[in-house]
């Protein structure tokens, strides 16, 4: 059956069977070293590394209106019936 298969195809099977372990013992390692208790623990939470790019946030977003005509107001009430008629 190799007798079929070429010598690059060989090689780039193993160069992949290589890199699949490789990223596995990386990724388990990984999770060993980040592991804790659980995802609320408050000591693990504190020391996590905050996001600077990101604008900090102070609650949350306001609503914001904005004010409609009356024939927005129709046209708004319109499209709800012809879609409401749909449902039933």
């Amino acid at each position: 059956m190799l007798q079929d298969v070429s010598i690059v195809q060989q090689i780039g099977v193993a160069v992949l069977a290589v890199a699949t372990v490789v990223w596995a013992v990386g990724l388990v390692r990984m999770m060993r070293r980040d592991r804790y208790e659980g995802p609320f623990d408050a000591e693990a939470w504190g020391q996590a590394p905050s996001l600077r790019a990101l604008p900090a946030q102070q609650g949350p977003p306001r609503n914001e209106t904005v004010e409609l005509t009356a024939d927005e107001r129709a046209a708004f009430a319109g499209l709800v019936r012809q879609f409401g008629e749909g449902r039933n």
